[in-house]
């Protein structure tokens, strides 16, 4: 792999839209400036996911057609600029191999199930032994590499190594020391230290006004979580908890 294709975690997001969204709804290929964007921020089949903002993709893009995985085209009777990927042709990819490479570009390090599960969203693989015939040329080359199992896990994992930002490795200890009360870290946390404050101005009749309350600011964590995780993610780091 030459230095100059070695994708940041940004790019790494792009790149894996832009094909999964070309196996899996062609009709809707190339894709607009917007179109990228909604699908870096997608809910599903992202790991982490991101909240990113029109300049965070356009600048990536950018980045990605003057390495010339990306090109833009201009459709007849369109008024707006789209763009494809090159990785099958640049990364000599076919297809299987491809869906391989999307699949851990988008969500990172997987077992050997979960991955042929995934990947057959966007090209079949009938068997284990398939998916195992489409990862042994990614291994060969080094654009991916097998994990040891986590503990208490006995299945291998396997990773892409052409963005290696973008999903750093974990490495988890095979004891998780126990929480302290004041510890941070979950909603539970957060719940338990609205609740007091709270509770004073709540009659029984309001409970339900309180719950909705606890939800609002439950998916502000989640959002403020997911902004933590992106930053983490672009700076090739992993936040723990």
């Amino acid at each position: 792999m030459s230095p100059d294709l070695e994708l940041s975690a940004l790019e790494a997001r792009v790149l894996g839209v832009l094909i999964e969204k070309e196996l899996t709804t062609p009709e809707a290929y190339p894709l607009t400036l917007n179109a990228l964007v909604a699908g870096c921020n997608q809910k599903n089949n992202r790991e982490p996911v991101l909240e990113l903002f029109d300049g965070d993709v356009y600048a990536a893009v950018q980045k990605l057609v003057k390495k010339t995985i990306l090109g833009s085209v201009h459709p007849i009777g369109a008024r707006v600029e789209k763009f494809r990927h090159n990785a099958a042709a640049l990364y000599e990819l076919p297809p299987p191999q491809l869906a391989v490479m999307c699949e851990l570009l988008l969500r990172g390090p997987q077992q050997p199930g979960e991955l042929r599960a995934r990947v057959a969203r966007m090209h079949p693989l009938e068997s284990q032994q398939a998916l195992a015939d489409a990862l042994a040329p990614l291994l060969a080359n080094g654009r991916v590499k097998r994990l040891d199992p986590l503990p208490g896990s006995r299945a291998e994992r396997y990773v892409q190594t052409i963005a290696p930002a973008a999903h750093p490795i974990e490495v988890r200890a095979n004891t998780t020391p126990a929480a302290s009360p004041g510890a941070s870290g979950g909603g539970t946390v957060v719940t338990s230290v609205l609740m007091p404050e709270t509770a004073q101005f709540v009659k029984r009749d309001e409970q339900a006004l309180l719950e909705k309350r606890i939800v609002e600011l439950e998916d502000q964590s989640a959002r403020l979580r997911r902004q933590l995780d992106h930053l983490a993610w672009s700076l090739g780091k992993k936040l723990e908890g």
